[in-house]
């Protein structure tokens, strides 16, 4: 049991840095879609830690977040603002998500989890993009009448940033979280053995 442990511990840290190491590669595979702004970028870079979050605990989820984000810094525009608002954006994903599968180990509980998840994440992001990430843009990036002007040019009877934030970024938010969660679904028994170490 003593020599069993390290090795259970180690092996978690290593796949947290391999997964790690995939969410920030997956960071710069991104595009536009078509009813978002051109500004605004669909990745699914939660993806590695939604499955870590699933397959060694919640924890392990948090950290591959942070440990993508800090790697990020070397490539940031926002001084860490928007790292820092992609960190709490994925911890309001995968934490609940994975603590909920931890209590609740089949698909049930990997899809009631994913959904509280995305829904959290969905609705965190339009405190993070009003209160964080958004006043930074103005600065660096163009003024607030020029990023209400690319809202309206998509939907005309938006008013306000704060209003389109909430109706666009906000279901672009839990569409994207869903997206990672499809993809998990799709890969996670095939893969989940391999991060856990365990053979069959």
């Amino acid at each position: 049991m003593v020599t069993t442990k390290p090795r259970v511990t180690t092996r978690a840290l290593v796949m947290t840095a391999m997964l790690s190491a995939i969410a920030f590669i997956l960071m710069f595979i991104n595009f536009s879609v078509p009813f978002m702004p051109s500004f605004i970028k669909l990745d699914i870079s939660e993806l590695p830690a939604l499955i870590g979050s699933f397959s060694l605990g919640p924890v392990y989820g948090v950290v591959i977040c942070l440990v993508k984000n800090l790697l990020n810094l070397t490539q940031t525009s926002t001084g860490g603002v928007g790292e820092l608002s992609n960190f709490l954006l994925g911890t309001m994903f995968v934490f609940p998500a994975g603590l909920i599968y931890q209590r609740m180990k089949n698909r049930k509980g990997a899809i009631i989890g994913s959904l509280v998840g995305a829904v959290i994440m969905a609705v965190g992001s339009v405190f993070t993009n009003i209160f964080l990430v958004y006043p930074i843009y103005y600065q660096v990036a163009a003024p607030k009448d020029a990023i209400l002007q690319a809202y309206q040019a998509i939907i005309p009877a938006m008013k306000s940033v704060e209003q389109s934030i909430i109706c666009f970024n906000m279901p672009f938010t839990f569409l994207k979280a869903m997206l990672s969660v499809l993809v998990t679904f799709l890969i996670y028994k095939r893969i989940s053995p391999v991060i856990k170490g365990v053979h069959k």
